[in-house]
């Protein structure tokens, strides 16, 4: 154990997952910058290749980020031919993605780097240690997602201004010092 991980105290459960999540982020962003997909796009590709045809608001809601986040993605991606965006002669309001052939065969090249980054993180972890940590982050996300208090402040209170918008809203842009 390296001197930083002794300094954390028992309870700070939530530093060792934010930091665990960087290192594989870390770890398959640079396998997937090599095959010259980003991070962004994996998520959404993720996705689609278990859901092919979903509307952009519906890629938005299960990859967790704004429409505008995706539809600036779908745009790239549908650039980079990965996919192509529909609409249905009987719904012309929603924009439905899907995967192109060459979107779907990305799929042989890059679950593999990921499935690479899954064993480097887990070497020398017991495969029942292994799944005992899956089960205790689903109770964790599933404790998280049922939180009432949670939900009740976001309402409540705005975000604190980020250091580049200047407001909770970011309706200023960020103008650096003359």
């Amino acid at each position: 154990m390296r001197a930083w991980q002794k300094a954390i105290p028992k309870d700070r459960l939530a530093h060792l997952i934010k930091d665990a999540t960087r290192a594989l982020v870390r770890a398959l962003t640079v396998r997937l910058a090599e095959q010259g997909v980003s991070f962004g796009h994996w998520t959404f590709l993720r996705i689609l290749w278990a859901h092919d045809g979903l509307t952009q608001r519906e890629l938005s809601e299960q990859a967790g980020v704004m429409e505008p986040t995706t539809f600036s993605a779908i745009k790239a991606m549908e650039e980079l031919g990965y996919v192509t965006r529909r609409q249905m002669p009987q719904n012309r309001k929603n924009v439905y993605v899907y995967l192109t052939a060459q979107g779907r065969a990305l799929k042989e090249k890059l679950v593999p780097l990921a499935e690479e980054v899954n064993r480097i993180a887990t070497r020398g972890v017991l495969p029942e240690d292994v799944a005992a940590t899956r089960r205790a982050l689903a109770a964790m996300l599933e404790n998280l997602s049922g939180d009432t208090e949670l939900s009740r402040s976001s309402r409540r209170r705005p975000s604190p201004p980020s250091r580049t918008s200047g407001s909770s809203r970011g309706l200023r842009r960020y103008r650096p010092p003359a």
